[in-house]
């Protein structure tokens, strides 16, 4: 397989850090941004790049489209995986709780890919990672209205932005992740046992994110065995 230009958020831990492992194993080259890039740093893998990245600051941007412009100079994949989350009850969230959870997960998405669509191939795939939580119809869960209704948003300007770049490229898709052992369902629901584990959901998403395009563009897909 030819080697890609890959870049993937949230990368410290959990999916995005197995991710990380996978492309390098198959000689990609990578970029892994996440706000505390030193798990990555510490692996000192060939072709994989690390530098502290918060969807959150404006500035992170530039960095990105300076790397891309010097090293690169053109992007085949970007995985939008980094995610914020907040389990507490409708009434006792602020305006603040809200915002930080939309700064991650849906404004820092749409700004990311402004940010690579310059770079990135006619033939790229863009590939953001939602939650079950995020579908229309699916089962919900007290406590997460700011990250499910944020997913959602997510899934909706992948649509969008599909239908909108259909003749120009990249394609566009998002993956709904039912529950995933990672550090950050262990935040939002202590001691809950999910059925997959990190390594395993990375695997799928490594290869839909090589090869997904080739058959979809603005679709959802439900990766998902179990609920929450």
């Amino acid at each position: 397989m030819k080697s890609k230009h890959i870049i993937i958020t949230g990368t410290s831990r959990g999916i995005g850090f197995e991710l990380v492992k996978l492309l390098a194993a198959q000689g990609h080259k990578v970029l892994a941004l996440s706000r505390n890039h030193n798990p990555v740093t510490d692996l000192q893998l060939d072709d994989v790049t690390s530098f502290s990245f918060d969807l959150s600051e404006p500035s992170s941007y530039q960095a990105v489209a300076d790397f891309i412009k010097k090293e690169w100079h053109y992007v085949d994949i970007l995985i939008n995986n980094a995610g914020a989350i907040i389990n507490k009850p409708f009434s006792q969230t602020s305006f603040q709780d809200f915002e930080k959870v939309y700064k991650t997960n849906v404004f820092g998405v749409s700004e990311l890919i402004r940010t690579v669509l310059p770079f990135i191939k006619k033939d790229g795939h863009v590939v953001t990672i939602s939650s079950m939580g995020g579908v229309q119809g699916s089962v919900k869960f007290p406590g997460l209205s700011a990250y499910s209704s944020s997913k959602g948003a997510v899934i909706t300007l992948t649509e969008l932005l599909a239908e909108e770049y259909k003749e120009s490229g990249p394609s566009f898709n998002v993956l709904a992740l039912g529950a995933v052992q990672t550090e950050m369902l262990e935040e939002a629901f202590p001691g809950y046992q999910a059925p997959t584990s990190a390594t395993e959901m990375a695997k799928y998403i490594l290869d839909f994110s090589l090869n997904g395009q080739k058959h979809y563009n603005g679709k959802l897909l439900q990766v998902s065995n179990s609920t929450p």
